[in-house]
Parts: structure tokens; sequence; C-alpha cells
């Protein structure tokens, strides 16, 4: 099913209608500031499972998750003054930010270094998921940037497919902050030159 939310102004009732689909355990499509994305609740172990399957992915590849801002973004990750002010001036935007993560991250999401990609995207739609159901929502990029095109290829597995309009599809920039040594892992749609 796939259902339109105003991507500047998200409904609040399909917001909520889509958290019940998040918190029941499915698994959804939805636009990003990058991509759109294929996600499930963070704590959903057997989702995050079906994503591995579906993206034909090895479970120790590791998956990013979505906040809604600083605040969660410490919950989740150990974060430093450095990497709190380096974050501060680029989020909301389209970086993933490596971090060392904490005890409340799955094991299932960790690789053996024990750290966590995260991702504040500059679009109200994620930012209003994230914040109504409480919790990150993992995030891995559906390939594809059509509602349809998405509901066609991944249909057995997305409850609910949400058309937030188009999306200029580039990757993030992701920037590990580990140790508080900033290191671009790649290169994408976020500036990179305040971090060489």
């Amino acid at each position: 099913m796939i259902i339109s939310i105003n991507p500047q102004n998200p409904q609040k009732r399909l917001i909520r209608r889509v958290c019940e689909i998040l918190e029941g355990g499915g698994l959804i499509g939805y636009p990003t500031d990058t991509f759109y994305g294929i996600g499930c609740d963070l704590l959903n172990k057997r989702g995050i499972q079906q994503i591995h399957k579906l993206k034909n992915r090895e479970v120790k590849q590791p998956l990013s998750i979505i906040c809604d801002g600083l605040k969660e973004i410490s919950r989740y990750a150990k974060v430093s003054n450095f990497a709190y002010r380096t974050m501060r001036k680029a989020l909301p935007g389209p970086y993933t930010f490596i971090l060392e993560a904490t005890q409340l991250v799955p094991k299932i999401m960790l690789a053996k270094r024990k750290t966590i990609g995260i991702r504040v995207p500059d679009n109200q739609i994620c930012l209003d998921l994230v914040g109504q159901l409480g919790r990150p929502l993992i995030s891995t990029s559906a390939g594809l940037d059509d509602p349809d095109a998405i509901q066609q290829k991944f249909s057995p597995f997305l409850e609910i497919v949400i058309d937030g309009g188009p999306t200029v599809p580039e990757p993030s920039s992701v920037i590990s902050l580990v140790d508080d040594v900033p290191e671009v892992i790649r290169e994408g749609k976020g500036d990179i030159s305040g971090f060489l």
C-alpha cells in the first residue's frame, strides 16, 4: 500500500498510522533527504533480519539508524563534546556519522567495532516518524527513488510505502567521529570540506 504524506507538513494521523505499523513489527519504505529508504523500528530484531534478507546483505554488514536530533543520538551513541559540536553544525542534513554505540543498540546492529552509523535527515517525514515512534528507525537505501517501483520490488516485505514526493538520489556523506578523529569514509551529498 502506498500513502502520500505532505513533505513540508506531514499529516499527524498518517504519521501515527505508519508508526502503528512500525510498532507492530512492519517494514516501511519512506523518503529521506538522500534516497528513499527501507526501515523498521530499531528494537525489531526480526525486521532487521528481514531488511538484511531483502537487501541480500550479510547480517554483519552494518545498517544505519535515523534519529530526530542530537539529544536522541546521545542515547544510542557515545557523543564527546567534539562530536556534539561537529554534528550540531551539520545536522539535520545529508550525513551519516559513525560513532561508538551505547548499550541501547541491539547487538544484531553492531559489527566487531561496536560502532553505529547515525543520520538526522533534513526531511520532516523522517523526523516526525522518529518523534512519534519514540526511538530510531533502521535505515538502508531502497536503491530506487519512485514509491511505485519500491512497492513493486519489495511488496512481499513492506507493509506500506510513503510517497513523500521526489528526492534527488545521492548517498549521504559518511564521516567517522570515532576517537574524535574525523575521517571521511564516503563523499556524498553533504559537503565534506569541513572534515578534511
